[in-house]
């Protein structure tokens, strides 16, 4: 490792050169099946043919002109994915944080417009939201918050799937004007709230007057089953946040806004430098195409099912397992002790995974996986778990 890098990771031993489908290769040949996908961001897998080409003729032809000019691509992702989601507008990114940075200050220009002199958005415990200044404040982790200090203000904590303390607060608090969300809190470990959870945030916002905002940007674009986690309850958020699969690699993101949200931000409100820039979009405009063409949502319903039996199966007599949870493609296998090891077991035997929240393996495979590597994923892992002795 380079004495120049910043020492903010901890990389495992391996070096990968390049990928294909679902498939990666280190600097010696060797085969992993990548089962994180680079934490949910190549959903389409390596080397996706469609999003090679289109980056290879758009990086031939133009990258860059800045938003002071009209950019055809960002126009035809923005149809396209406000066409998809039900939405009216959206802001282009660079990053899921740079997407949830732009719904923040959507939200409290949104209360100031309400002449609401401090407004607050209710966040949640546990919840990730990014790294920035205003987002690690929205983030619910004293791990990512601390040494940050002075926090940014202007959000209240309340628990996850936990109705009644938003009830509480909306009869109380005045200055609260949006909730921001994760509709599966998946840095937490894959935690899915009760069903009619989002239902009835959608219910206390509409009766408060505040915006509905989703983080998606874990839970979206097919990772959940269906191409945006809120549509398993027909849920229409204000404002809805993008990133990691939507680009499939490429950096970019996107703040979705919908109704009064959509007209929120002015000229001269907010804006990005390379946010929506051509390759970015192009490649976006292609993965989201991709997407809905090849249906691979449905992929990850049926594939995320075959995953979950299988594992539930094999690891049921391990006394070691606490709980194995899933949402499509976003599973769990939550241990009863710390496990990081095991992250190192899967590697040495070709699987790519991690653990979250120290007790969390977490798989977030390739939405266009199959069923033979689905199983192979499964067997790698009941092996390494069930010989898992910490």
């Amino acid at each position: 490792m380079s004495d120049h890098l910043v020492n903010a990771y901890r990389p495992l031993p391996v070096s990968f050169t390049h990928g294909d489908g679902c498939y990666l290769y280190d600097s010696d040949g060797k085969q992993y099946l990548d089962a994180l996908c680079g934490i949910s961001v190549t959903s389409l897998g390596h080397n996706y043919p469609e999003l090679t080409a289109a980056i290879q003729q758009q990086a031939s032809t133009l990258l860059h002109t800045s938003n002071l000019y009209s950019i055809d691509w960002q126009q035809k992702l923005a149809d396209l994915l406000c066409e998809s989601a039900q939405m009216d507008r959206v802001f282009f990114a660079n990053s899921g944080a740079e997407a949830n940075e732009a719904a923040i200050k959507l939200a409290r220009l949104y209360g100031h417009q309400k002449d609401i002199e401090t407004p607050q958005i209710v966040v949640m415990q546990h919840a990730f939201h990014g790294r920035t200044m205003a987002t690690l404040s929205a983030t619910g982790s004293r791990k990512v918050q601390a040494g940050f200090e002075p926090l940014v203000s202007g959000f209240v904590r309340v628990p996850y799937n936990d109705i009644p303390s938003i009830e509480a607060i909306a009869g109380q608090n005045r200055n609260v004007v949006a909730i921001l969300v994760e509709p599966v809190q998946g840095e937490a470990g894959i935690v899915i709230p009760d069903p009619g959870y989002l239902t009835a945030l959608r219910k206390i916002c509409d009766r408060n007057d505040w915006l509905l905002m989703l983080d998606e940007i874990q839970s979206g674009m097919g990772r959940s089953g269906r191409l945006f986690a809120c549509q398993h309850e027909a849920v229409l958020p204000d404002v809805m946040t993008l990133a990691k699969a939507l680009g499939n690699g490429v950096p970019v993101g996107a703040c979705v806004t919908r109704g009064t949200a959509a007209e929120v931000i002015q000229p001269g409100n907010h804006g990005s430098t390379f946010g929506g820039n051509p390759l970015a979009c192009r490649a976006a405009h292609t993965v989201l195409a991709s997407m809905l063409e090849n249906r691979v949502a449905d992929n990850a319903a049926q594939r995320g099912k075959q995953l979950f039996s299988t594992l539930q199966e094999g690891l049921a007599e391990n006394n070691r397992v606490a709980d194995i949870r899933h949402l499509g493609l976003m599973l769990a296998v939550e241990m009863k002790t710390p496990c990081q090891s095991i992250v190192n077991r899967a590697l040495d035997r070709g699987l790519l995974i991690n653990v979250t929240a120290d007790r969390v393996i977490r798989l977030l495979p390739p939405l266009i996986i199959d069923e033979a590597q689905t199983t192979e994923i499964a067997r790698i892992l009941i092996d390494c778990i069930n010989d898992f002795t910490e």
